[in-house]
C-alpha cells in the first residue's frame, strides 16, 4: 500500500468550510424563530451584498416589504424600526452564504492553480461545489414559496434547504475524513448495515424537524409525553388522510416525538453492540460520541417542547441535531472502511 499525501492546509480549509456551515445553520435558525425570513423581497447576489446605508435606502426597502401578504396580513403594525429588526438577521444569512461561497471558491482556485487537488478529491471539491449553489438557490426558492398569498415558508422547501445544508456538511466532513482518517481492517458485517441505518433514522428525524418548524407545530402541544392528556389528539382521527396528514401541524408534532424514541433507542443498540466488536478506538469513540449526542438531543428537545420553543434552545436544538448527524456521518465512514488517502 501507497499513501497519498495531501497539504494539510487543504484539512483546516475544509474544516473552516464546516465550521461556517454550521454557523449559517444557527443564524437560520435565529432568522426562521424570529420571523425574519421574509423581510428581504430581492435576491440581487451582487448589489444585495451592501444593506441600506441611510435612511432613504432604508425606507425603500421596507416600502418593497410592504408590497407583499406578510406585511399586508401578519405586519401591518410594524414600523421601520420593527422592519429593521428582521431585516438584519435575515441580511447576515445571506451576506454568511456570500462569505461561504468565497471560502471556498478562492482556495479553491488557489489549490488548484498549485495542482494540489488531483483524482478523486478534485472530483469531490466539484461535488461540494455544486451543492453550494444548489443550497443558495433553494435557499432563494424556498423564501419564494412565502411571497405569495400565503405568507408562510413551504415546510418542504425549508426542510430541502436544510438538507442541502446537512449534505454539505456531511460530504466535506466525509472528505476530511478521507484525507485524516486511517483506513479499517475489519468490522463485522452487520455493524456497518446498522450504522448506516442509523443515519438514515436520524436524517429522517431531522426532516421531520423541519416540518415542525415550517409548520410552526413545535407551539401546537406543549406538553410530554402526552398531548394535553392524550396520546394523540382525538379531534384529527377522522379529518386526516395519506395526502395530508404531513401537512398537518399537529400530526407532524406527533412524528417528531416518537420517531426521537426511535433514534435514541436504534443509537442505543449501535453503541451496546460496538462494544463486543472487534474495532479500534477511533469507532469506539465515535460511538460514545454519538449516544451522549442523542442523550442530550432527547432532552434538549423536550425542554424546548415543554417551554414553547424559546429562541435559544430552539436553536440549540438545531445546533445538536447537525452535531448528531455529524458524528454518524463519521462513524459510517470509518465503519465502511473506505477511505481516499490510500491507494494501491
Amino acid at each position: 500500500m501507497q499513501q497519498t499525501k495531501y497539504n494539510p492546509a487543504i484539512v483546516w480549509w475544509l474544516s473552516s468550510g464546516v465550521v461556517l456551515i454550521l454557523a449559517m445553520v444557527i443564524i437560520g435558525g435565529i432568522t426562521r424563530l424570529t420571523g425574519s425570513g421574509l423581510s428581504i423581497v430581492e435576491w440581487n447576489v451582487i448589489s444585495g451584498t451592501l444593506p441600506p446605508l441611510n435612511e432613504q435606502a432604508w425606507l425603500a426597502a421596507f416600502e418593497k416589504y410592504k408590497q407583499f401578504p406578510e406585511y399586508q396580513k401578519l405586519n401591518y403594525s410594524m414600523d421601520l424600526a420593527g422592519f429593521k429588526n428582521i431585516f438584519w438577521w435575515e441580511y447576515v444569512h445571506r451576506l454568511l452564504g456570500r462569505i461561504i461561497g468565497l471560502v471556498f471558491i478562492v482556495p479553491f482556485l488557489y489549490f488548484f492553480s498549485k495542482k494540489q487537488l488531483t483524482g478523486w478529491l478534485f472530483k469531490r471539491l466539484l461535488f461540494i461545489l455544486l451543492l453550494g449553489m444548489s443550497q443558495g438557490l433553494m435557499g432563494w426558492v424556498m423564501v419564494k414559496s412565502g411571497l405569495s398569498d400565503n405568507p408562510h415558508v413551504s415546510h418542504y422547501r425549508l426542510a430541502a434547504h436544510l438538507l442541502l445544508a446537512l449534505s454539505l456538511i456531511g460530504v466535506i466532513l466525509w472528505t476530511i475524513a478521507d484525507l485524516t482518517m486511517a483506513k479499517r481492517r475489519y468490522v463485522p458485517g452487520n455493524l456497518a448495515i446498522v450504522s448506516k441505518i442509523v443515519l438514515a433514522v436520524i436524517v429522517i428525524q431531522i426532516v421531520l424537524g423541519a416540518f415542525v418548524a415550517g409548520l410552526k407545530a413545535g407551539f401546537s402541544f406543549n406538553t410530554y409525553p402526552l398531548m394535553e392528556g392524550e396520546f394523540f389528539p382525538a379531534y384529527l382521527k377522522g379529518e386526516l388522510t395519506l395526502l395530508n396528514f404531513l401537512d398537518n401541524g399537529v400530526t407532524v408534532q406527533f412524528i417528531h416525538r416518537w420517531v426521537a424514541i426511535v433514534v435514541l433507542l436504534s443509537v442505543i443498540y449501535l453503541w451496546y453492540v460496538s462494544r463486543s466488536a472487534k474495532l479500534f478506538h477511533k469507532p469506539k469513540q465515535l460511538a460514545h460520541l454519538l449516544l451522549i449526542t442523542i442523550l442530550v438531543q432527547v432532552g434538549v428537545g423536550i425542554a424546548t417542547l415543554v417551554l414553547a420553543v424559546p429562541v435559544p434552545l430552539g436553536v440549540l436544538h438545531q445546533v445538536v441535531a447537525v452535531a448528531l448527524f455529524s458524528v454518524a456521518v463519521l462513524l459510517v465512514h470509518q465503519l465502511s472502511g473506505k477511505a481516499g488517502l490510500e491507494q494501491v
